[in-house]
């Protein structure tokens, strides 16, 4: 079989030459004066993430992610599936559920992490322009949890009676008078 293919090679048409891969030493014939296509960075990343894309509709286990995923969504799926993460459903003030993915140890601060993380994503998939202010947001409501608001930053979900599945909201602040 490797003699039939050097003679193949030997058989080629004289205008073709050899070259060689850096990342596999693997040899590809290319023809002289035919123009290799050269890709920008950004090209370059936006055909791979179109080809992951493509991947990721025709896969039954892969279906359910974003075309776009990152890294970090992969890492909290992967996570979730070993138990070793839990969903959060937060209900924002026009009823819309939001699931977040936080780690079993996860302290509030992470989850209030977590939910910028999953709205700045949403808003750049979407192609939103308007900038959300996250001090607002946290100045102005809390999460409460069962009636019980999720107040100190540094305290653990769990010790609140967070689980998984289980429902948090956003409440509004009152005034301090």
């Amino acid at each position: 079989m490797f003699t039939a293919h050097n003679q193949t090679l030997k058989m080629a048409d004289s205008k073709m030459e050899m070259k060689t891969t850096a990342e596999e030493d693997e040899k590809i014939p290319v023809k002289k004066g035919d123009d290799i296509p050269t890709f920008t960075h950004s090209e370059a990343m936006s055909t791979a993430q179109d080809m992951l894309a493509g991947l990721f509709v025709n896969d039954p286990f892969l279906c359910d992610l974003d075309p776009h995923v990152t890294l970090e969504e992969v890492n909290s799926m992967i996570a979730l599936e070993y138990g070793q993460a839990m969903v959060v459903n937060v209900r924002r003030m026009d009823n819309e559920i939001v699931p977040i993915v936080v780690t079993q140890k996860a302290r509030v601060i992470d989850l209030k992490h977590a939910i910028k993380r999953h709205f700045t994503l949403r808003q750049m998939r979407t192609g939103g322009s308007t900038r959300i202010s996250w001090r607002y947001i946290w100045k102005r409501y809390w999460l409460n949890f069962n009636g019980d608001k999720l107040t100190d930053d540094n305290k653990k979900l769990k010790s609140y009676g967070v689980r998984n599945r289980d429902f948090v909201t956003f409440v509004k602040r009152l005034r301090d008078s």
